[in-house]
């Protein structure tokens, strides 16, 4: 008998600098007659991460630059809220009004993860220093409060090239195998596939997302049952990423401005 995914939005209660975050969606779990168990999935917003453990900054206290400057006027944002994208950036590429296309943690983001959206009133909230290391102390912590062995996701919201709108994506991950590698495998009339890998922990990522929607919802958590993962408790990060050279768009766009055909 086949057994369907099930996704569970997690209510909590509105997160505050310095809140314990795992207690506080333990407790919101309770509240609706749920409980985490084996296997379990929990997704979480790096927003709320960067609400409870304080990767804030106040926008006020920081001196735009020169550069910052005339890209805030460039691009209709912030002098302080750029400089704050081009500290967390690796790499800035362009942009659009309200948003800076730059590289974060080896992946494509907008502004660098830096978002005003449900931050306090004169703050930016920033992506996590180390979001895998953050996904595996939530999953400790849960293992050592409840006895059981999940996996855990940081998910923020992502855009994709020529798509309206928003999805999600996993920037840290813990508990469990987030790819699939389906190379050298047969499809259906037996073609070897020689590419193909799926990004589960983006997907699951995504189904997440729909639940916690992108404004006042208050669903900074979610609970996943029976995904069709791996558990495993010691994982390769690096596997989630690919170089420049490998990636499709990347490497037409390098060629495209380089002037190779």
């Amino acid at each position: 008998m086949k057994i369907s995914m099930q996704v569970f939005g997690i209510s909590t209660k509105l997160i505050r600098p310095g809140d314990n975050l795992v207690d506080a969606i333990l407790e919101a779990l309770r509240s609706q007659g749920l409980k985490v168990e084996d296997k379990d999935l929990l997704a979480i917003t790096s927003k709320v991460v960067a609400l409870a453990w304080n990767h804030l900054v106040k926008l006020d206290s920081i001196e735009p630059s020169e550069k910052a400057t005339m890209l805030a006027r460039k691009y209709e944002l912030e002098p302080s809220f750029v400089e704050v994208v081009l500290g967390e950036a690796e790499k800035m590429y362009g942009g659009v009004a309200k948003a800076l296309l730059t590289l974060k943690n080896s992946m494509l983001v907008a502004n660098a993860g830096v978002d005003q959206k449900n931050a306090p009133e004169g703050y930016a909230a920033l992506w996590p220093p180390n979001p895998h290391d953050n996904a595996e102390k939530i999953r400790r912590e849960i293992l050592a409060k409840t006895g059981k062995r999940v996996g855990v996701l940081i998910i923020d919201s992502r855009i994709s090239p020529l798509r309206m709108g928003t999805t999600a994506l996993a920037i840290g991950i813990a508990g469990f195998e987030s790819i699939k590698d389906y190379r050298i495998k047969r499809d259906l009339y037996g073609r070897r596939v020689f590419i193909t890998r799926h990004a589960l922990a983006d997907d699951i990522a995504s189904a997440a997302h729909v639940m916690m929607g992108e404004t006042s919802a208050r669903i900074p958590a979610v609970l996943i049952r029976n995904a069709p993962v791996v558990l495993r408790e010691e994982i390769d990060s690096g596997s989630m990423t690919i170089p420049a050279e490998q990636c499709l768009f990347m490497q037409s766009f390098l060629r495209e401005t380089s002037g190779v055909s």
